[in-house]
């Protein structure tokens, strides 16, 4: 993948402001959220679309991006991608020759397991809200039977034979500059010092299985698509009784039938009437906190923001809410009978406008066009 694909998902440049960007993903992820959009393929296309806003959303992972492409973007995070130790440098060279050049970690030493991840589907109001949900998962977890240490209940792990604990082995090697020694991974005990005579029947040595691990997650109000929580110990089993890795808990959230949300803010498109606009009106706006009344007042223009203070959702990272903003979009009726027909050619002759009304097509009419 090119570093350019995310852009084309959400259809910006690569110099989009942010806010461009998050224009582009709030009209995008709307248009084929599964939930709203049933046709073939719109699951697939709102997944990359989450995909690409996941990146280019935050500063960091969108800098990595754009010089690196996915994976240099997947390195923040906690997940998989790149990482400044993974490249093969002068180190790794030097090593392959002498045996040695950088600091040597001790392959005896505990290990924290990996990290892992698990997507959350939310619907719109939960993550407003909060929510308590149970999630339940596969991870490699400690072996029931040996507890970890793979060896057969009633015998222990014993100090390998051949590396005598230290995990590693002195080899020689024929080079081009002649016969060197060289440090590689005991081929008995596989780096971990030890020797397993009779192995664990359930876990074969590994002290480790694959099981469902169930834990209760508490989603905090105001959580948004793309945004995480991080279980600790939630990951895969450590590597010699090494602690377990973290559990990152990725937020996706359902769009609504009703409202748009940019952050803490909400924005609700609400039909009016012509006679309402221009007169003036009180009315009941749906918020997700509830009906509430507001005041339209005379002389009302389609595209008219209206603020509804503390409305909105809440702040996941300050105190209290954001706001719902009520987009007027005036309804032009599509029939008039002929007392409204009346009304209006009235109130455009007390205005001095002259309106030369269309009748509408009747069915003769209409077969005149087809014959012409």
């Amino acid at each position: 993948m090119n570093n350019t694909e995310y852009y084309e998902r959400l259809g910006v440049s690569k110099s989009a402001s942010q806010d461009e960007i998050k224009k582009a993903y709030r009209k995008l992820s709307k248009q084929y959220h599964p939930d709203i959009n049933k046709e073939a393929g719109a699951e697939d296309k709102y997944k990359e679309i989450q995909e690409a806003y996941e990146t280019l959303g935050d500063e960091q992972k969108r800098a990595a991006y754009d010089q690196y492409g996915a994976a240099g973007a997947g390195g923040f995070g906690g997940f998989d991608g790149f990482s400044s130790g993974g490249f093969g440098g002068f180190d790794d060279i030097f090593s392959s020759f002498f045996g040695g050049g950088g600091a040597q970690s001790n392959p005896t030493a505990p290990r924290q397991g990996q990290d892992l991840q698990y997507r959350m589907k939310l619907k719109f109001e939960e993550a407003i809200f909060g929510v308590d949900k149970e999630i339940s998962y596969p991870r490699e977890q400690a072996c029931h039977t040996c507890h970890g240490n793979g060896a057969k209940p009633g015998t222990q792990p014993v100090t390998c034979s051949k590396c005598g604990g230290r995990g590693q082995v002195q080899v020689a090697r024929d080079t081009p500059l002649g016969r060197v020694m060289t440090t590689a991974t005991c081929d008995v005990c596989h780096g971990t010092g030890k020797e397993i005579k009779e192995k664990c029947p359930t876990c074969h040595g590994s002290g480790h299985e694959k099981q469902e691990h169930k834990v209760k997650v508490s989603v905090p109000a105001g959580v948004e698509t793309g945004q995480q929580m991080r279980m600790q110990g939630g990951g895969d089993a450590g590597v010699n009784q090494g602690p377990y890795g973290d559990l990152y808990v990725v937020f996706d959230v359902a769009a609504s039938d009703k409202f748009e949300r940019d952050g803490s803010d909400i924005f609700y498109d609400m039909p009016l009437e012509f006679v309402q606009a221009a007169l003036g009106d009180e009315v009941e706006v749906p918020t997700v906190h509830g009906n509430v009344k507001l005041k339209i007042p005379a002389g009302t223009q389609t595209g008219q923001n209206f603020r509804l203070r503390g409305k909105g959702a809440p702040k996941l990272r300050g105190t209290g809410n954001g706001d719902q903003h009520v987009i007027v979009n005036i309804v032009t009726p599509k029939k008039l009978n002929d007392a409204q027909k009346e009304a209006l050619t009235a109130f455009a002759k007390a205005s001095g406008q002259s309106v030369s009304a269309q009748k509408p097509e009747g069915f003769f009419d209409k077969l005149k066009k087809e014959f012409k």
